[in-house]
């Protein structure tokens, strides 16, 4: 069985490799099961055109295809560095039950990745985001809403 340091150790090499070869920023994170490695991840955002592929996201994205669930309470993640907020509320979608971090967020803006600003504007009432929040179309939505709660075949998240 591995030790939380070989865990660890393992996302900085994910994060050194990938960063080596030009897949994105300097970023790598593991999900562990009982000991052993589900799923991995790094940084590729600049690669795959995706901003959202985050070393934490794409390590939860494939521990889940590994075990076929979306439920990883029973896990826990290893990442170089402190998640971002989407990274942070990917985690805590996916209910993983620790977190394992090695640099900080006041690590990573002193290398220019800097998520102050999105922690600011989450703070901030809709009506005062820098990105425009409009709601419309709500009755209609609600109905759909309303059609899940009575739907017998849900699976609950």
């Amino acid at each position: 069985m591995s030790t939380p340091e070989q865990f660890m150790r393992r996302a900085i090499e994910l994060s050194r490799q990938h960063m080596q070869a030009g897949h994105g920023g300097p970023f790598g994170a593991v999900v562990v099961r009982d000991g052993k490695i589900i799923g991995e991840g790094w940084n590729c955002v600049t690669s795959s055109h995706d901003p959202t592929a985050h070393a934490e996201v794409m390590a939860i994205r494939r521990a889940c295809e590994n075990v076929k669930d979306f439920d990883l309470s029973d896990c826990e993640i290893y990442t170089s560095c402190e998640p971002c907020p989407m990274c942070l509320a990917a985690i805590y979608w996916a209910r993983i039950g620790a977190i394992y971090q090695a640099n900080t967020r006041d690590d990573a803006a002193a290398i220019d990745f800097d998520d102050a600003y999105l922690y600011r504007e989450l703070l901030k009432p809709l009506d005062q985001r820098d990105v425009p929040v409009r709601q419309m179309l709500r009755d209609e939505a609600q109905v759909v809403f309303r059609e899940w709660t009575q739907k017998a075949d849900r699976i609950e998240y």
